[in-house]
């Protein structure tokens, strides 16, 4: 919260009143919507007292250009609400999206790598629940479903899959991990981990030997 010390009664209630009006509506108020507002019938008073929250550095405006009003936010405050607007997610490594290849053990995993997540990209609830890891994708099986080699899965940790949902997949035989997506066909006897590149040919598994690690929920890109 800003220090209103350095206002006038005056001031404050201008501030006040600029800060509702922009909570409310989405854009800052006019001079007169102001003077109306504070009981200012002289809008000249309305202009000096702008002038200084502008000079004290609780606003920014641009002259000549109606409704510029913005309010400045404190440092700590902007820091701690950009702090918000982010999830520290733990990167357990590489996942392969052709051939399975060793999962990495997540008690293993170094607790301070971490992928940062902007929070309206990831379940809330799941990422609230620490139910979330980031794997990096290896290999080119999964192009269809928009992964790529070098691309950073979400994933949820779940047991369970849907049929079509992309999926971490432990081959519990093999004591391999790979990424796919999921579909236990028809008769029950088996498991269709299907690639998303039609080069490449399914594996099918006995569903004893599959073990669902989590479903993919997010897929992080960097373009050079």
């Amino acid at each position: 919260m800003p220090d209103l010390s350095k206002l006038s009664e005056r001031q404050r209630r201008m501030y006040h009143m600029i800060q509702e009006f922009i909570r409310e509506n989405s854009y800052p108020p006019t001079v007169r919507e102001i003077g109306e507002a504070v009981g200012i019938s002289s809008t000249s008073v309305v202009m000096y007292n702008l002038k200084e929250l502008e000079r004290k550095g609780f606003i920014t405006r641009e002259r000549d250009v109606s409704r510029s009003i913005r309010l400045v936010e404190p440092e700590e405050e902007r820091a701690n609400r950009e702090e918000q607007l982010v999830i520290n997610i733990p990167f357990l490594g590489t996942i392969a999206a052709g051939e399975p290849i060793p999962v990495p053990d997540p008690d293993l995993a170094d607790a301070g790598d971490y992928v940062s997540v902007p929070v309206d990209l990831v379940p809330a609830r799941s990422a609230a629940a620490g139910e979330l890891y980031a794997l990096r994708v290896k290999g080119d099986s999964m192009i269809d479903a928009y992964i790529d080699d070098g691309d950073i899965v979400i994933v949820r940790r779940q047991p369970t899959a849907n049929n079509g949902d992309t999926v971490v997949a432990w081959l519990k035989e093999e004591k391999e991990t790979t990424l796919k997506s999921f579909y236990l066909e028809p008769d029950r006897r088996r498991i269709r981990l299907q690639p998303r590149n039609p080069a490449l040919a399914p594996i099918y598994c006995d569903p004893a030997n599959v073990e669902i690690q989590g479903k993919v929920v997010g897929v992080i890109r960097r373009f050079d």
